[in-house]
């Protein structure tokens, strides 16, 4: 495996290598530039050479100083730390959105159903914050600007909408994205678009 690789073996690559230290986020289960020194990193540390590649001596050596990944370390629930929930969120069906720790709590009356991790936009393009409603879903959107697919789209302020972004899931927060909330986890995203109905609040706060 090298850059540019992806699947289930980098994603089992990764797991192995959080835990011994050497990849400190989610397993993605695509080989970019943080795999690739994360490889080094151990490379270095065992004595072999620093190609970054998982090569069959890398991967030998790694997998005798590691265990069978779980299903909970090959896609952890979120990476990050979910942040106490905002004030307006306690009540009702709301997207709980927390820009400091880059998550999202779906909430029903005070009840955080499920978490995910999410990316905003950047400088240029900042996802507003307020509190909005969701007005129209749209299962396979694609933007009618950028001409992006944006898959599970739930509109709550006019362009911008919490949605899938592939970007986010093989570039990690290396990219932002144009205002919207991006999820990484399709898995995730999926049921929530199927729970999320019209008129459901959405919070979003620094």
């Amino acid at each position: 495996m090298a850059s540019g690789s992806e699947g289930k073996q980098v994603r089992e690559l990764q797991a192995r290598l959080r835990q011994i230290g050497h990849f400190d986020r989610s397993p993605t289960g695509y080989y970019g530039t943080v795999t690739v020194a994360a490889v080094q990193s151990f490379q270095g540390k065992r004595g072999l050479t620093r190609t970054g590649r998982a090569d069959t001596l890398t991967w030998q050596k790694l997998l005798g100083m590691t265990h069978e990944p779980t299903a909970a370390e090959l896609n952890p629930p979120t990476t990050r730390q979910v942040a106490k929930p905002d004030k307006r969120c306690m009540t009702g069906r709301v997207l709980c959105i927390s820009k400091n720790s880059r998550t999202l709590s779906w909430m029903i009356d005070g009840q955080v159903m499920s978490s995910m991790d999410v990316r905003f936009g950047s400088q240029y393009t900042p996802t507003r914050e307020g509190t909005f409603s969701v007005y129209w879903k749209s299962r396979h959107h694609v933007s009618s600007i950028y001409h992006t697919a944006m898959p599970y789209a739930m509109f709550f302020s006019g362009g911008q909408a919490v949605h899938y972004s592939a970007d986010f899931a093989a570039r990690g927060y290396n990219g932002a994205s144009h205002g919207c909330v991006n999820v990484r986890d399709e898995g995730k995203i999926a049921s929530l678009f199927a729970q999320v109905e019209n008129g459901d609040k959405v919070v979003v706060y620094g």
